[in-house]
């Protein structure tokens, strides 16, 4: 793209405008000064900060010194970096200068973590917070890179790195941990390019190769708004999309999310297309564009997606009617598949991708119209497995009786007599109470249809009658007196969803914990749920009022 369109815009990420030719040019020098630190074809490098340019071109330079780029969440506190640095065998970490104790804490525990290339952030910390005390090696994200390799191997600073490259080289995308610890999704980039980043020609038909794109650069560039955390893989997939398709990625580079601010810059660079990861980013756009609908202008925007996470049937509807001349699509994936579809006209109803199927136990498809709800699964460009994983590799990356390779991530979905599937949610979260399975999506949506709710998340907590029990934890809009007691949510429920499904108790939260990427952390929902529940069992025991925080339904 560089070569055919060196003027286009590439990538906007406040305050920095870079072309292909410009973003080509500092991605190349990122991967110098990485082979002047040591860096190595075949080896990782973690980036760990918040959305900007230099998080994009840092991801393109370990690409083009085929090396292995590896998303860090930049919330990370040293024990969870400190597993991270082991797990992915890290050999240079790209990091803010805030981060940097964070760092120096982890490096006596992580022997193969030699480079530190510090990105300034405006922190007023002047030293490198004790990481070179370690014996790690300290260098600036600005400096030369012939100066960094040093008289005796020049070239490593010098030469040029653009060459060829294989099908088998890897991309390691690490999960977001919702439910345990994070795990590296090992990616051929042939595979992955396939499944996920090459999108339809201009024509209609599919590219077969990287060269093929170029013919996007006949057509005006697409802007594409992308939201998310660069450390989540939603995010990575939309740029390499937007670069795919000679488009321009436009990055929020806040370090909180801002729905105003967010709207304010789609409008500024004529956003052709922005992508939301669930309600944790659409509902704040959806309200902000309810209390201002003339203050942003998006005339120019085409389509609003919705990946990686559900987003209500209520925020949907709020959006609709906050833009009605905008197309609206859910699409389904995930870190293990790829794109895998979009929505097929209702909400969780999808149309999925020929190499995706729904299968019962024995991987054979479910037949349409079947009650029996089954496993999605992908064969065909899948990844190579879960990095230093042989055990969850082998529960999730499956062969059928006739050889053929699937992954089986664990989504459960049913399929209708027309083909498609209505998703039901991960098994993992799955609540079984008495015998009956219950999809927290569908219990959250109920609730969340109400006015007066900001956020939820439903959990199973255990239970000595039936196993498990549905508990709802609710952020309010406004936790005032006016606001709805656990009751009457319970009363709203019972009027969408049959009562088995209902929640057994009711808790109010100041917020819901999520990830940077807007996905429910389900640890923390389950702790929480089970010592509310606990407490307020208590408070029943001893006849004492139930605390402000949860009251049983």
């Amino acid at each position: 793209m560089a070569d055919a369109v060196p003027d286009r815009p590439a990538l906007v990420a406040p305050p920095v405008r870079l072309t292909y030719r410009e973003l080509d040019e500092r991605a190349e020098r990122v991967a110098r000064l990485l082979r002047a630190g040591g860096v190595r074809s075949g080896q990782h490098v973690g980036i760990y900060g918040t959305n900007r340019a230099e998080w994009v071109e840092a991801m393109l330079g370990c690409l083009k010194l085929r090396a292995v780029p590896i998303n860090v969440n930049f919330r990370y506190v040293p024990a969870e970096l400190r597993y991270l640095a082991d797990n992915a065998d890290l050999v240079a970490l790209v990091v803010e200068r805030r981060n940097l104790a964070t760092v120096a804490a982890v490096l006596p525990d992580a022997p193969l973590l030699r480079l530190v290339v510090v990105l300034e952030d405006g922190t007023d910390e002047a030293d490198d917070g004790g990481v070179g005390a370690s014996g790690a090696r300290v260098v600036g994200y600005e400096d030369d890179p012939v100066a960094v390799a040093g008289a005796v191997d020049a070239d490593a600073g010098e030469a040029p790195v653009r060459g060829p490259r294989s099908s088998d080289d890897l991309f390691v995308l690490y999960t977001g941990g919702t439910t345990g610890l994070s795990k590296g999704v090992m990616w051929r980039h042939e595979d992955l390019f396939h499944a996920a980043i090459g999108r339809p020609l201009p024509d209609g038909s599919a590219p077969t190769g990287p060269r093929d794109l170029l013919a996007h650069t006949a057509n005006p560039p697409l802007h594409y708004m992308v939201m998310a955390p660069l450390m989540h893989g939603a995010a990575e997939f939309s740029i390499l999309i937007a670069f795919a398709t000679a488009g321009t990625a436009i990055l929020w580079c806040g370090r909180h999310f801002d729905a105003d601010a967010v709207l304010r810059l789609a409008a500024d660079e004529r956003a052709t297309s922005m992508t939301v990861v669930g309600d944790a980013m659409a509902r704040p756009i959806a309200d902000a564009l309810a209390s201002a609908p003339d203050r942003y202008d998006l005339s120019g925007l085409l389509a609003l997606a919705n990946t990686g996470a559900p987003m209500t049937s209520q925020v949907r509807a709020d959006l609709a009617a906050a833009l009605p001349r905008v197309f609206l699509l859910d699409n389904y994936g995930a870190s293990e598949l790829g794109h895998n579809g979009n929505e097929a006209g209702e909400r969780r109803v999808f149309q999925l991708t020929a190499d995706t199927l729904v299968l019962d136990e024995n991987l054979e498809p479910v037949p349409p119209g079947s009650p029996t709800p089954g496993r999605i699964g992908r064969r065909g460009p899948i990844p190579l497995g879960y990095y230093k994983d042989e055990e969850k590799t082998a529960s999730t990356f499956l062969y059928d009786a006739r050889g053929v390779r699937w992954v089986v991530p664990g989504d459960l979905a049913l399929v209708r007599e027309d083909g498609t599937v209505r998703l039901l949610g991960r098994g993992s979260t799955v609540v079984n109470s008495g015998g009956e399975k219950i999809f927290p999506d569908e219990v959250e949506d109920a609730l969340k249809a109400h006015d007066a709710v900001f956020d939820v998340a439903v959990v199973g907590v255990p239970d000595e009658r039936f196993g498990e029990r549905v508990v709802a934890l609710v952020a309010l809009r406004d936790a005032t007196a006016a606001a709805p007691s656990a009751a009457r949510l319970t009363a709203h429920c019972r009027e969408l969803i049959a009562g088995y499904k209902v929640p057994k108790e009711i808790h109010f939260v100041d917020t819901i914990a999520r990830n940077p990427a807007g996905k429910p952390d389900t640890v923390w929902g389950r702790a929480t749920a089970l010592r509310l529940s606990q407490e307020a069992a208590a408070a029943r025991t001893a006849g004492a009022a139930p605390t402000a925080e949860g009251v049983p339904a």
